[in-house]
């Protein structure tokens, strides 16, 4: 059961943001992750709670965030509740999504798990709902993954593959790299692994494509997210 520390930074002036204390572990129908935010004080911040099937949907997500709630699953698409700070008032919302979003590296590892990737794939369109910091805002975005490479690194309890992701936004067109190890995020932009106690998990490897990933591009305009 991996168990560390991530050290998160703002993407545009790398100011530090704060730390997530995360545990994570395969098990019989899936994968789970959960983990505590702190500030750079050291005060709490925040949580995540997230459970995937064995296909890679997100059975369960619970959030929280600056008293704000989420609460989430793959149901038509994604399906939500979202809490104010009150908690007399409550609002649900439905996309029709691939998976959810946010700034934790989990949702990085639940995409790569979702789209089953191999170098030899075409690039892959996916519709996330990612909930924004410090109120867990809502925001429907488009991305565009490709498995760049995986190599084998040699390490005391044998070969670690590292999987090189490009991941692009497809409504502003930046482009980012993803380096996960099994499930373990090694860095992507805001994320540093700071600490790890055991080594990542060993993540089943794909046979070939699957039916959450469309029919591949290379342009950004092969399947509509709509109509998955």
């Amino acid at each position: 059961m991996p168990r560390g520390r991530y050290s998160l930074h703002d993407l545009h002036d790398h100011t530090p943001l704060g730390e997530e204390h995360f545990h994570c572990a395969p098990g019989p129908s899936g994968w789970r992750y959960v983990s505590q935010t702190t500030g750079p004080s050291g005060s709490p911040l925040g949580s995540v709670d997230l459970a995937l099937d064995e296909l890679g949907r997100p059975i369960r997500l619970e959030m929280h965030a600056a008293s704000w709630q989420i609460r989430g699953a793959a149901l038509d698409g994604v399906t939500w509740v979202r809490t104010d700070p009150t908690g007399t008032h409550a609002t649900e919302g439905n996309v029709r999504a691939h998976t959810f979003s946010g700034t934790s590296p989990a949702f990085l590892i639940a995409v790569a798990r979702l789209l089953r990737l191999t170098p030899d794939s075409p690039a892959t369109r996916v519709r996330l709902v990612t909930f924004t910091d410090p109120v867990l805002a809502p925001r429907t975005v488009d991305q565009s993954w490709s498995l760049l490479n995986s190599e084998a690194h040699p390490t005391d309890n044998g070969p670690l593959i590292v999987d090189e992701y490009q991941v692009n936004a497809l409504d502003t067109g930046d482009q980012h790299a993803v380096h996960i190890a099994g499930d373990v995020v090694l860095a992507a932009p805001g994320i540093e692994l700071e600490h790890l106690e055991s080594p990542p998990s060993v993540m089943p490897r794909p046979a070939g494509r699957d039916r959450h990933q469309g029919d591949g591009e290379s342009d950004g305009e092969d399947e509509d997210p709509d109509e998955w």
